[in-house]
């Protein structure tokens, strides 16, 4: 582990002394002070030596030995804080995976985005309809979607639920990849029902029966079984972005002699929230989890460079995840420019590209959506850039879910505009279903198959 050395101008809550944008605006701050309070003697929901694996995977991924897959839903609902649902998101996620691992032949990082995505940057403070102006709707972790007053008010005890359901959806995740949920001896557990109608069913069953045969036949060669086969770590992550939240479960380990974020394994700074003076970045620099940040088409070179110099000084394997996220249109005249900046003296970064939220747009009935051709062009596009400039493109980060949804256009069914109000169910950003997901995935290993 490389030796940082102390942060004498950092403590977690330095960043109060700097801009803060996206928080709430609570009504009592006593009620709000309580609350803390009582976060900060709770339990941590993960351990700094999760975190320290997650990194030195990420540190080998950076080396191309590794790829990362990170996916899971715009924003989490407690609501579907259930069994079924948080089974569902593992096993699309396994799904991809196992098609990733049988394609790129590396293993994958897997990182959910669960056990802590309850709170979601707005474009405004305020939302009005037919005359009535009220409080944004900024994720379950600080009110709710219902527009009322009540509904609306940021209610401080909501960090104490997001805490709960954070730590009982990962207690869920861990017991069944303890159980052997996520062996890859025995895929079967991880098949969704509706799965069978799925024109990509069959190939999918191929791929799984060859990874089988394989495993089988190395193990009965060698009469060991593939440690990582029978029992793959799985990480999570949210966004930082409540920074009252983050300081609360941040603590000293002494004998790492670091300060953790010990509500998730890697938190990111987003594009509204990465200005190098403001409170996120200030509080990320001082935690030892890996971080990603999210990198969009304003970004410029030197703002870049400024964030990496600021949050990896020392240089750091494993410590910075960049995920651009630019566009179809945009990428190609966004990103090369971005590889060049950091191929100037920003140390070791993990590219990942997000090719969901560049290619958000609204149908003319007021419906948010994404086209699914438009996310393979960005995707590869990105793939083919990385190659060209000497880069490395080492994961990939999706909104998508376990549920048959019908929220992005397109994919091998060819949903349509007329076909979104079907099952669409997102409160926030439209994800892709299992069948778009799984698509993804064949796509890329195609992708790498034939590079």
């Amino acid at each position: 582990m490389t030796a940082r050395p102390p942060l004498n101008d950092w403590t977690p809550s330095s960043w109060t002394q700097r801009p803060a944008v996206q928080q709430p605006a609570y009504r009592d701050p006593a009620a709000l002070a309580r609350v803390l309070s009582d976060l900060a003697q709770l339990p941590p929901i993960v351990v700094s030596w999760e975190i320290e694996s997650l990194k030195r995977h990420i540190a080998d991924a950076q080396q191309g030995r590794r790829f990362l897959l990170q996916g899971g839903d715009c924003a989490e609902t407690f609501a579907e804080c259930e069994s079924g649902a948080i089974a569902r998101k593992l096993k699309i996620l396994l799904q991809m995976s196992l098609i990733l691992l049988h394609g790129l032949k590396q293993p994958v990082i897997r990182v959910g985005r669960f056990a802590g995505q309850y709170a979601k940057p707005r474009s405004a403070d305020t939302e009005s309809r037919d005359g009535v102006t009220l409080p944004s709707y900024r994720g379950d972790l600080v009110n709710k979607p219902g527009f009322s007053v009540v509904e609306r008010e940021p209610d401080p005890d909501l960090l104490l639920r997001g805490y709960e359901r954070a730590a009982l959806t990962l207690n869920f995740v861990r017991a069944l990849v303890d159980g052997g949920f996520a062996d890859l001896h025995h895929p079967e557990y991880w098949d969704l029902g509706f799965m069978r109608h799925s024109p990509w069913r069959d190939q999918y069953q191929r791929l799984v029966d060859s990874i089988s045969d394989s495993l089988h036949f190395f193990e009965a060669m060698s009469g060991s079984q593939v440690h990582e086969a029978s029992r793959a770590p799985f990480y999570a992550s949210h966004e930082a972005l409540h920074l009252s939240y983050e300081q609360a479960q941040t603590r000293h380990i002494e004998r790492q002699q670091r300060w953790y974020n010990l509500s998730t394994h890697l938190p990111w700074i987003g594009m509204r929230t990465a200005d190098l003076s403001g409170a996120h970045v200030e509080y990320c620099r001082g935690i030892a989890n890996p971080l990603g940040v999210k990198i969009g088409p304003e970004m410029t070179g030197d703002w870049l460079q400024g964030l990496c110099r600021v949050l990896n000084p020392q240089s750091e394997p494993g410590r910075l995840v960049l995920i651009h996220r630019l566009g179809a249109g945009k990428i190609a005249g966004q990103l090369p420019r971005l590889i060049d900046a950091v191929g100037t003296g920003c140390g070791p970064v993990l590219w990942v590209c997000d090719p969901m939220h560049g290619n958000t747009e609204t149908t003319a009935g007021g419906v948010k959506t994404r086209r699914f051709d438009n996310i393979v062009a960005e995707l590869e596009t990105a793939f083919r850039i990385h190659r060209e400039h000497g880069s490395r493109l080492g994961g990939v980060h999706f909104e998508l879910t376990g549920e048959d949804v019908t929220e992005c256009i397109g994919g091998a069914r060819g949903l349509e505009e007329r076909d979104l109000s079907r099952a669409y169910r997102s409160q926030v950003d439209p994800r892709l279903n299992y069948e778009q997901a799984l698509e993804l995935a064949m796509r890329i290993a195609a992708h790498a198959r034939a590079a």
